[in-house]
Formats: C-alpha cells, sequence, structure tokens
C-alpha cells in the first residue's frame, strides 16, 4: 500500500511538473509612469484598491498566449467620441500623454473589441486614463461569441457596487489606475468580442481607454 501511495504521489508530482513548465510568465511592455495636474481626491469608494507600489506578480498563462487584441477592430456605444479615435484602443501605445487615449461620452459607456475569431482568453489588461491617480466607476469586462452580447456572455471582471449597468451588483474591487494597467484573470474562457464597460470617473463623468490587450489563443 506504501509503494503504491509513493508511486501516485510521484505521478502526481510529474504531472504537476509538465503543467508548471507549459506556463510562462505574461509579458507585456509597460509605459513610463506620468502624473500630472493635480490629484482630485477620492472619495466615497468602498473597498478600494490603492495604485501597484511596486512591481506586480508574475501572471502564468500557457506558452503561445499571445495578445489577440493587437490592431483588432474597435467599436463602442459612443460612436463618435470626445476626444480620439477607438483604434487607439488596440494600437500598441500605453503612453499616459495625450493623443493616446480616446475619450468617450459622459455615463454608461462600453469599447468592444473584435477578435475576428472565438479566443481562448486568459488575461484581459486595461489601461483607462493613468496620468492620474483616479478610479473608474462601474467597470465590467465581458466576453461572448455575440457580437450583441444578448446571449451566452460570460463575465470576467464586475467592480460594479452600485449595479449601474444592470448586470448586478459587482464583487470585485473598484482600483486606483496606474501605468501598470489593470490584470484581469479570465481563466481561459471562450469567446470571439471582449466588452468592457465604465460609467465615468472619480475626476469626471467621461470614460476613457488608453490600450486593452487580450492574451489567449484562437480556440481549437
Amino acid at each position: 500500500m506504501k509503494q503504491k501511495l509513493t508511486i501516485a504521489a510521484a505521478l502526481l508530482l510529474t504531472l504537476t511538473a509538465a503543467v508548471a513548465e507549459d506556463k510562462v510568465a505574461l509579458k507585456t511592455e509597460l509605459p513610463t509612469p506620468l502624473f500630472v495636474g493635480t490629484p482630485v481626491p477620492i472619495k466615497g469608494i468602498p473597498n478600494l484598491d490603492p495604485a501597484p507600489s511596486g512591481k506586480r506578480a508574475d501572471f502564468l498563462v500557457p506558452a503561445g498566449a499571445v495578445n489577440l487584441a493587437k490592431g483588432k477592430k474597435v467599436s463602442a456605444s459612443d460612436n463618435e467620441p470626445v476626444m480620439g479615435t477607438l483604434d487607439l484602443i488596440t494600437d500598441g501605445d500605453k503612453a499616459g500623454d495625450e493623443g493616446s487615449w480616446v475619450e468617450l461620452g459622459p455615463g454608461k459607456q462600453w469599447a468592444q473589441i473584435d477578435l475576428e475569431k472565438e479566443s481562448e482568453i486568459f488575461a484581459v489588461l486595461v489601461w483607462h486614463f493613468h496620468s492620474q491617480a483616479r478610479a473608474y466607476l462601474g467597470v465590467v469586462v465581458q466576453v461572448s461569441n455575440d457580437p450583441e452580447f444578448k446571449k451566452d456572455v460570460t463575465t470576467v471582471f464586475n467592480n460594479d457596487y452600485s449595479n449601474t449597468h444592470g448586470f448586478g451588483a459587482g464583487k470585485d474591487n473598484p482600483y486606483i489606475e496606474s501605468y501598470q494597467g489593470k490584470l484581469i484573470d479570465a481563466k481561459g474562457v471562450k469567446g470571439r468580442y471582449v466588452r468592457l464597460y465604465s460609467a465615468g470617473n472619480t475626476t469626471n463623468k467621461l470614460n476613457h481607454y488608453t490600450e486593452v490587450e487580450v492574451f489567449g489563443k484562437p480556440a481549437a
């Protein structure tokens, strides 16, 4: 019996090692930290996560996972952005200076990326406006194969504690923007479209996107 347990333990360790070998740290280039203007106090946001003070811990993704969003088409609830163009969201430029981000109108808005084919998604990285310490409100990220997001929708992140968008009160924490972006564990969900919601921020009522990266692989 003891010998069987030893063999089973050895097999488990071998399997664990094999799985670990198939995972690699997610790599992405970060923009230069940039803070401009006078910070606006952030008040009344429950369970607010602070901006990271050090390097983010490695996040493992399957070997071969890449940024599927790079250069892909973006649509939005606001077809005429206040500033910038929607293609800025997937152009690879994460800088915090003006000209690198798109500004959507006030209130509830969304931006949507078409990955062009169903994909297995492991992580979504989001940069809103990171040149000032602020938190965006009602941040929800969903994945679906339906471009209208009316069926087969999976929510991978929801910090909409006030249920502004009507998807239910979110259990994820609001957070302060930083040059490192927000990394969301998508847990291998499958879908072609990624939709990101927000509802203004703690500085003003507008919605901004600097860059979104979606790490994954085309679904088998």
